[in-house]
């Protein structure tokens, strides 16, 4: 049964061969905006929609631009970690721009990105651009938290590495369930960052020092008042 299955997938795979994806043209990505503003009830040759269908053509070239980029390339050029600095290097509060790959409409809010040093290390505007690459895509927040912290594991390959992301999707405050001001909190660690608990409590708190610190002055303000 097994070697008939596998001669018949062979022969299919024979007659109906994977081709290339054809990428459609800026004309008819055009045209597909004109449908869909008609779908909407609108007249696309009215004065205010005519450019329309280019204008957003326009912009989905900027929001997913992160597809003409790959990411380990842009991590490339790394340094040697020639001082043995062997201390948390932290970037927090890394404004963020995605799309929800479900509506196609954006996620927004902002990336922390921590990784304990071993031989190489990196520049810190490239963990920036790392963030905007995989943000310029479309995808769910848990995938897009595992991009960014797998690529800098498999680039820099250091000790450790965590990611977390706090983002509000207007999937969900601006349609559906329609609940304003919620956020979403996703994390990956890897290496020490996932199996010790004292390298994730440090990582942790310097992404939210302020907030502990700003929560400590409210409680003092309120002892003061009274």
């Amino acid at each position: 049964m097994d070697g008939i299955a596998t001669e018949e997938t062979e022969r299919n795979s024979h007659q109906n061969p994977i081709l290339p994806r054809r990428t459609p043209s800026r004309r008819e990505a055009e045209s597909a905006v004109r449908t869909l503003i008609e779908w909407a009830g609108e007249d696309p040759n009215r004065e205010g929609l005519v450019g329309t269908p280019e204008r957003v053509v326009r912009a989905y070239e900027e929001f997913f631009a992160g597809y003409n980029e790959d990411p380990v390339a842009l991590l490339g050029k790394t340094f040697e970690n020639t001082s043995a600095y062997e201390e948390m290097i932290v970037l927090r509060d890394i404004r963020l721009e995605s799309h929800c790959e479900h509506h196609l409409v954006p996620i927004l809010g902002k990336a922390h990105i921590g990784y304990l040093p071993s031989n190489r290390v990196v520049g810190i505007s490239k963990l920036v651009r790392l963030v905007e690459v995989f943000a310029k895509r479309m995808q769910i927040q848990e995938t897009l938290t595992a991009q960014i912290a797998n690529t800098l594991s498999e680039v820099l390959k250091p000790r450790g590495v965590g990611v977390v992301i706090e983002a509000a999707h207007q999937c969900m405050t601006t349609r559906g369930v329609r609940k304003p001001g919620v956020s979403m909190v996703s994390s990956s660690m890897l290496g020490s960052f996932r199996t010790d608990p004292v390298t994730r409590k440090e990582f942790l708190s310097m992404i939210y020092e302020r907030l502990i610190l700003m929560k400590d002055l409210q409680v003092f303000l309120l002892l003061d008042l009274h």
